[in-house]
């Protein structure tokens, strides 16, 4: 009988498909390590900074303890003092082969956990996430112990705890209706003084799989009893006619709340346990329900590609016009229950959504814009991209988890963990990593890359629960003296798919999947669509119009306090306009202010039909490493540099904190700001007068944080700081809440230095390393502009480098270890590299080996004429030759470590050009012995070969930019000589003078700095007399562009 229901489940019944003849370049293996090291760096930045509390905070770097933080609302219910997170990722360790960490979260959860809290949990999420995490770990504790020699001491305590949560949300059941209560009491159960009378579908329907399984595994009958009887209830209140489902649900009568229907929010898992259900006990009562059901929504949901929330009584009229993120899950259970060509157009629809977005975000329209911004790492679509590959074996869907993988990454990944997203349009964070980000985010993406034999467990003897963990399918052969759920009297149409064919789905094979995707529109644009949009409200009265009201501004204000409206200042920086006839000084003012009263609301009215906005800022951390990339969420100013209209789209500097803190009067430390971004506190002021001060004291940009300690940007929405009507302020402006600048002033105190970038979209992690090395070459270097660390593009042909170098004017004493004197220059040098990565020999033409894949490097001419250095044109080949240094680097899996040393040597290439001036051979400034005291000094730096410095985590820091900066500084103090560069490419723009004499009139002249005779001061003589030589000779002076260079 088991085998016969099981054989319902698709990628059971369907043999393995193949590849359909075609090929992809894929590496499944490097995928899965790197999915396996981002879990690493959630987890242990868990068990590092929050165990035992519930969660993660990954931009506080703490844990979230309930009521040690300010209350999320409802959100907050998911958290019970029961060390959550590990909870639910204890089969995600056993999955992922981590036995030794998951042997040590067994021991941690049966000697750390306890139920038996004073504290108010949903009951839901603590059987999705607790009960079914304990049941899970149990389960997988019992494959472990048996396919491995470990874990011989563990006696089933995963088990009886789970027996005992379960016991403690049995009150919940109490109710008229059997529905359960949606929140417990883990120590007194209901209580006398609890008033909640309804909860949704989903959080009804969704206890069927692990109260059942707890039944069966204990023998005990209740918990799965109650569970059915609910499944019962819900199914009895079905609308008749259409056979859907409301969303909420009354639990004392039995009455929908809600009445729209839909496949998302509040609904999904009630038709995910149905089917699954069937599947994991073997009750075919549950199959013919979800047929039937499903027969509906297909008839009344599904809109082609989407799927619309309709009136449950009224299936023809929709109940609102935009989709939610949750419904990601449905095209894996359409896989499940084998209508796999849906699956696949809902599956591709939901793909162009995160093309556009780069994450799903938590409610989108039909157009594919955004309704709701937040994604908290969710795991539906990277659920859905899993069963969809184990059904097709389409390479197309690896390449959804690649794409999947690397927004976690770029975007998500911060020093102390994963962050969510707050609004995919900007890309800031949020200060939370849910459980279910380990639970099912990572093992979803691990499992699409891993073959049977990469992983611990027989991952197909088992069935997924909603929240992710393990059932084993042998349950169904385990029975309770439980009735069975009775089967509908008419035949479900869906009867047909019950048994699908592989060969019926897939004739051609994957070109099937192909075909369906190629069948849907591709709307998804570019980038996401921007509206301007303004409102005006015309008005003839001649008074202080609505429209040109400015909070602050005091001519404003008074007029508002002749027409008796006094302004007050909410907590969460809100203003809120309060009117008394009472207070105004004539009838005829207060009448005004009472039409005033009503132009505000038209406008606010008008705004919100409209859905005018001001596009929120976001401030990214550059440094210090521990908030490397963390993105917060900022407020913008309607005056001063607007980012969006500006050709400047970011402001890159070091946050200097004002004194006094609050900005309203001279900054005592102007010295420390002018040049950085300062940091001021709300208050005591309007926001402009702050700003105006600083931008005074020569700040190049203002963070306003709010002095309201409670606030956040998790509890209030972003704002725009308003001005008094005179914009006469050119820097940019941004506002934060306490909460976000709080990390920023405590990254301070602590670390001394904070370097953000404000901007309007959050950047990449790459992107964010490559700018805290420029800064560093310019603070350290003085390299203005620094070469540019390419790694989203590791092979690409063509790499474009520009290096401009300011050196001091003052004679700096000659190195005493290299004998070299340091730069003596006051002009800029500008030279431009190309490294060009063609595959072409790279040495000299004596005993250098052909190296594929090496950089060829060329240093060009500024006037972009012949380049001074040609490497590939077979010059005379020297020990210390660049090419032989760049032949004997060692070879790496990675590209990116490779360009990494690359470009500390692409610094050095002002040496190359001292070959062309024909220094004497042996001595000190013999470019060959430099060259040579160049390769000691990288393969020093290199730790003898062995790359000891570099740090390899794919898409994170690869090299430590302080050590680079370091070692790149060390370096050109030893053998940087910028004075005779600077000679030569002025003796080559020498008018009437051939190359010949302008290096060799070079040559002259640096012998003479060199000159080792009575002292300093002659030395410094002879190089300034030669350069006054050598500026007599050309024209224009080096500036800022490129000189003219008509002959070398």
């Amino acid at each position: 009988m088991k085998a016969e229901l099981i054989s319902t489940l698709c990628f059971l019944a369907v043999q393995k498909p193949t590849d359909g003849g075609g090929s992809h370049t894929i590496d499944k293996g490097a995928a899965r390590d790197q999915v396996l090291e981002m879990f690493l760096h959630g987890y242990n930045s868990y068990m590092r900074f929050a165990y035992p509390a519930d969660e993660l905070m990954p931009l506080s770097c703490t844990g979230r303890v309930r009521g040690e933080q300010p209350s999320r609302g409802d959100i907050d219910d998911t958290l019970g003092k029961f060390s959550l997170t590990l909870i639910d990722s204890l089969d995600t360790l056993a999955v992922l082969g981590l036995l030794d960490d998951f042997e040590d979260a067994v021991h941690r959860v049966i000697e750390d956990v306890t139920f038996d809290t004073d504290i108010v949990v949903s009951v839901f999420e603590t059987n999705i996430r607790v009960l079914g995490g304990l049941l899970g770990g149990h389960v997988a504790a019992l494959g472990i112990r048996e396919r491995f020699d470990r874990l011989s001491w563990y006696d089933d305590e995963l088990l009886q705890m789970a027996k005992d949560l379960g016991y403690r949300l049995l009150p919940a059941f109490n109710t008229t209706t059997g529905v359960p209560y949606p929140r417990v009491n883990l120590r007194h159960g209901i209580g006398k003084e609890r008033r909640e009378k309804d909860t949704c579908t989903a959080c009804a329907g969704s206890m069927l799989l692990e109260f059942s399984a707890l039944s069966r595994l204990t023998g005990d009958p209740i918990f799965e009893e109650k569970a059915k009887h609910v499944m019962h209830t819900l199914w009895a209140k079905r609308q008749r006619t259409s056979n859907l489902m409301g969303t909420v649900i009354n639990i004392h009568t039995g009455d929908w709340v809600r009445k729209d229907s839909g496949v998302g929010a509040g609904i999904d898992s009630y038709y995910e346990y149905l089917l699954k259900g069937y599947v994991l006990l073997g009750d075919e009562g549950y199959y013919e329900r979800f047929s039937t059901h499903y027969d509906a929504i297909m008839m009344y949901n599904n809109k082609g590609a989407h799927f619309i929330d309709v009136h449950m009584h009224r299936p023809q009229s929709k109940s609102r016009n935009f989709m939610d993120a949750l419904f990601a899950f449905w095209p894996g259970l359409q896989v499940l229950f084998g209508d796999i060509a849906p699956a696949i157009k809902t599956h591709e629809m939901l793909y162009q959504v995160t093309q556009r977005h780069k994450f799903l975000p938590e409610a989108f329209t039909p157009d594919y814009d955004v309704y709701w911004g937040q994604h908290p790492l969710r795991p539906e679509f990277a659920e859905s991209t899993y069963f969809l590959y184990k059904a097709t074996n389409d390479p197309h869907y690896l390449e959804v988890g690649i794409e999947i993988m690397q927004s976690l990454q770029e975007y998500a990944r911060v020093p102390c963990g994963f962050a969510g997203i707050k609004d995919v349009r900007i890309g800031s964070h949020e200060d939370r990593m849910d459980s279910f980000v380990l639970a099912e985010t990572f093992k979803y993406l691990y499992l699409l890359f891993s073959e049977v034999e990469d992983l611990a467990l027989p991952i197909d003897d088992y069935l997924f629960t909603t929240e992710a963990h393990i059932l084993p399918l042998t349950l169904a052969n385990y029975r309770n003296n439980t009735e069975e759920i009775p089967r509908p009297t008419s035949q479900s149409p869906s009867s047909s798919r019950s048994c699908p064919s592989h060969d019926f789905h897939f004739p051609t094979g994957k070109s099937y999947a192909d075909a369906v995707r190629d069948s849907l529109p591709k709307v998804q644009p570019a980038s996401c669509p921007t509206t301007q949009q303004a409102a005006s409200v015309p008005s003839a009265v001649p008074r202080l119009k609505a429209s040109e009201f400015l909070p602050g501004n005091s001519d404003h204000m008074k007029e508002l306090g002749r027409m008796g409206i006094q302004l007050v200042t909410l907590e969460d920086g809100r203003v809120q306009l309060m009117h008394s006839a009472s207070k105004a000084k004539t009838p005829v003012d207060a009448e005004e202010g009472m039409r005033f009263m009503q132009e505000i609301i038209e406008i606010t009215k008008q705004q919100q039909n409209e859905n005018v906005e001001y596009r929120p800022r976001v401030v990214q951390v550059i440094s210090p490493d521990s908030l490397r990339s963390v993105v917060l969420a900022a407020g913008p100013a309607q005056f001063g540099l607007d980012l969006e209209q500006s050709d400047r789209k970011e402001i890159v500097g070091e946050l200097v904190q004002a004194q006094p803190f609050d900005g309203c009067t001279i900054p005592e430390n102007s010295d420390e700001i002018a040049g950085n971004i300062a940091i001021a506190t709300r208050g005591n002021c309007m926001f402009i007068d702050k700003v105006r001060i600083l931008e005074k004291n020569g700040a190049i940009a203002v963070l306003i944080m709010d002095n309201n300690e409670s606030s956040s940007s998790d509890t209030s929405s972003t704002f725009a700081m308003s001005g008094d009507g005179t914009d006469d302020v050119s820097i940019g402006a941004v506002f934060m809440f306490h909460k976000e600048g709080k990390i920023l002033t405590d990254a301070i105190r602590t670390n001394g230095r904070v370097d953000i970038l404000i901007t309007d979209k959050a950047k990449p992690h790459d992107e964010i390393i490559n700018l805290f090395v420029a800064m560093k070459m310019e603070e350290h270097l003085g390299v203005q502009q620094s070469l540019t660390i390419d790694f989203n593009e590791p092979n690409s042909n063509i790499h474009k480098r520009q290096i401009i170098v300011h050196s001091g004017s003052e004679a700096v004493p000659r190195n005493s270890q290299s004998g070299l004197p340091s730069a003596v220059t006051s002009q800029r040098v500008v030279v431009k590299v190309h490294v060009e990565n063609d595959g072409t020999q790279v040495g000299g033409t004596q005993g250098s080996e052909e190296v594929e894949g090496d950089p060829v490097v060329r240093v060009e001419n500024p006037s972009g004429s012949e380049p001074l250095i040609e490497d590939d044109a077979d010059p005379p080949v020297v020990p210390g030759d660049s090419n032989v240094l760049a032949s004997k680097l060692p070879e790496r899996k990675n590209q990116r470590e490779r360009e990494l040393l690359k470009n500390i040597q692409d610094y050095l290439l002002f040496s190359e050009v001292d070959r062309e001036a024909g220094q004497k051979p042996g001595s000190d400034d013999d470019p060959q012995v430099v060259k040579l005291k160049l390769e000691q000094v990288i393969s020093d730096y290199m730790g003898g070969g062995d790359l000891n410095h570099l740090r390899h985590q794919p898409g994170s820091v690869l090299v430590d930019p302080e050590d680079i900066a370091s070692a790149v500084k060390q370096i050109r103090e030893e053998f940087t000589r910028l004075d005779e560069v600077r000679e030569i490419l002025q003796a080559s723009t020498a008018a009437g003078a051939g190359t010949e004499s302008a290096i060799r009139s070079s040559e002259d002249g640096v012998d003479a700095g060199l000159s080792t005779g009575e002292g300093g001061a002659r030395e410094v003589a002879g190089t300034a007399e030669n350069h006054k030589h050598q500026e007599d000779s050309i024209s224009p002076p080096l500036d800022d562009s490129y000189h003219r260079n008509d002959e070398l």
